[in-house]
């Protein structure tokens, strides 16, 4: 029996590949898990229409993230944090901070993408690392100045 799957599954195959699977295997798994259902002509054209809006999606986020990566390349943010003595920073400037004064900037960046090579804990010049998209990772420095009024 041919059926298609609408979610990946192990040793099967991807979402949206069509495979040849026994009959009981078919009605007595993939059916009631809602994981593969019959190849029919509309079944068909429903898969290829979500591969197309997938497709279209990805293009979407790629033209995005060349869009930030080309403004934030090379550019240096600002983050004021209260310190004590000899520069060190109260708290640590977190992924959470830096994803908030981007959005604060016009750019909308998740902070799992964010990386920083060592936690910054001390006043001065930190180079980010944003991971945009698989094919796109830009670095920018964020200079962490002391609050003069805290």
């Amino acid at each position: 029996m041919k059926v298609i799957l609408l979610e990946s599954v192990k040793g099967l195959g991807r979402a949206g590949d069509v495979v040849e699977v026994k009959p009981g295997y078919a009605n007595n798994y993939l059916f009631k898990r809602k994981l593969a259902v019959p190849v029919t002509k509309d079944n068909l054209n429903v898969v290829e229409m979500k591969r197309r809006a997938k497709i279209e999606e990805q293009e979407t986020r790629l033209e995005c993230a060349r869009q930030i990566a080309a403004d934030v390349q090379g550019k240096r943010f600002v983050w004021v944090a209260k310190t004590g003595s000899a520069g060190r920073l109260y708290g640590t400037v977190t992924n959470q901070n830096i994803s908030d004064m981007l959005l604060q900037n016009g750019y909308q960046v998740d902070k799992r993408d964010i990386t920083v090579s060592e936690p910054i804990k001390t006043v001065g010049s930190h180079q980010v690392t944003l991971r945009l998209h698989p094919e796109i990772s830009v670095d920018f420095i964020l200079d962490v100045k002391a609050d003069l009024n805290g």
